[in-house]
């Protein structure tokens, strides 16, 4: 068995359970064919850097598994023919150094699907002095 990652952009005008439904058909595509899925990484809706088809969003989801090189052909097939989706790309990691790059992804996402939603990062914003000075003075 081999890894691999796909990232799959589904379109944008489904609601979010058809968004959901149609991440669980890929999902499912994949464990259908003997594939085992170590993580998933929902990133969200995010902006094309063109319109695919008058889109200009798509949601974007990552899912890293583990399947025999055979059933590649018809996972690919299965996504050609799902409508939904706007693109798809399946990226293979065969050398050691490419393994342990893919073990070091799953485990940032699994951590990330771990993490609380209200844990996210925040990041401290360093207002200028001359910025904090002309907020005083117009007070």
């Amino acid at each position: 068995m081999r890894h691999y990652e796909n990232l799959v952009i589904v379109k944008p005008t489904l609601t979010a359970e058809e968004i959901q439904a149609n991440i669980s058909a890929i999902e499912e595509v994949i464990t259908s064919n003997g594939g085992e899925i170590a993580a998933r990484d929902a990133m969200g809706m995010r902006k094309l850097a063109y319109p695919l088809g008058k889109n200009e969003r798509g949601y974007f989801h990552v899912i890293y598994y583990s399947v025999a090189p055979s059933a590649i052909n018809e996972i690919e097939r299965r996504f050609r023919i799902n409508e939904d989706l706007l693109r798809f790309v399946t990226i293979k990691y065969d050398t050691n150094r490419e393994v342990t790059a893919w073990n070091q992804l799953v485990q940032k996402a699994q951590k990330k699907a771990t993490q609380p939603a209200g844990e996210a990062k925040v990041e401290e914003v360093v207002i200028p002095a001359a910025l904090e000075q002309a907020n005083e003075d117009e007070e």
